[in-house]
């Protein structure tokens, strides 16, 4: 009896692990299975979205969360991956020439503006104080780039004449910082710093990263400009190795994302801090 009830025990877990493995459904079909890396907000949400689209054409769509800007891109260079879908373009290009991986945009599918949040800043105070401020924002190159220019608009810096939005830009760049103190950290870290530094202090945030510490569009003191071509140029996008832009996995996934029902979700969900900018 002992060694029958071993055996059931053994027979079991042996089908628990196969289970496990191959979803219960069958075999695991790489063919048909379409991984894609993504933050979890807003990116994994919005593909949580298709996962069903995608499965009454034949395909199962599994989404893996980073919670970071180095590894989807790493994991998508060595093939772990069919697609990233996390970052814009003018940081997919740094990170290719920095790091000598082979990835491309594919398509684009929406915009988070940059939001200046204030550590117990009233916005009369932010206005009427643009001196003697600490300032954090994301230190990577293109991200860097934009935060300056935010400041700039709202008058914290000025910048050397003849820069441009698309150019890599160090402190270097600053010109004039009117008395405040711009303080580069790693893009996650910035909502986290920002809630143990000291009143008075700003913060320029990725918006994914606004969403996930729980802040809300309203809680912004400003916002980047979404008019004219920073909507276009900071778009995040599905990247995808080189040599797979026109695979079938590619194109389903983009038609997938390309609807009228993602294009109401993310306008319906996430009030101006995601803009979709495909057209229906």
């Amino acid at each position: 009896m002992k060694k029958l009830t071993l055996t059931l025990i053994t027979c079991i877990l042996t089908l628990g692990l196969a289970c496990t493995f191959a979803g219960c459904g069958g075999a695991y079909d790489a063919a048909h299975t379409i991984t894609v890396g993504a933050s979890q907000t807003p990116h994994a949400e919005i593909l949580h979205e298709i996962k069903d689209d995608l499965r009454a054409q034949g395909y199962d769509l599994v989404i893996r969360i980073f919670d970071d800007y180095i590894e989807p891109n790493t994991a998508l260079e060595e093939g772990s991956l069919d697609a990233n879908y996390f970052q814009h373009t003018p940081y997919l290009d740094g990170f290719n020439r920095e790091h000598h991986t082979h990835l491309a945009a594919v398509g684009k599918i929406h915009y988070e503006p940059f939001g200046v949040y204030g550590k117990n800043v009233t916005a009369a105070d932010y206005a009427a104080a643009k001196t003697g401020r600490t300032i954090l924002v994301p230190n990577d190159g293109s991200n860097f780039t934009r935060a300056l220019f935010v400041l700039r608009d709202e008058g914290f810096i000025t910048l050397a004449d003849g820069v441009t939005a698309e150019d890599t830009l160090t402190v270097q760049d600053i010109e004039d910082a009117h008395g405040n103190t711009v303080s580069p950290v790693q893009a996650e870290t910035v909502a986290p710093i920002l809630a143990e530094s000291p009143d008075g202090s700003l913060a320029v945030i990725n918006g994914n990263y606004a969403l996930q510490a729980g802040l809300n569009s309203t809680d912004a003191l400003a916002f980047e400009n979404a008019q004219g071509d920073a909507a276009q140029l900071y778009a995040n996008v599905i990247a995808v190795k080189e040599g797979n832009e026109e695979s079938e996995k590619t194109k389903v996934l983009l038609a997938a994302l390309k609807t009228q029902k993602v294009y109401d979700f993310i306008t319906e969900n996430y009030h101006g801090a995601v803009l979709p900018v495909f057209t229906v």
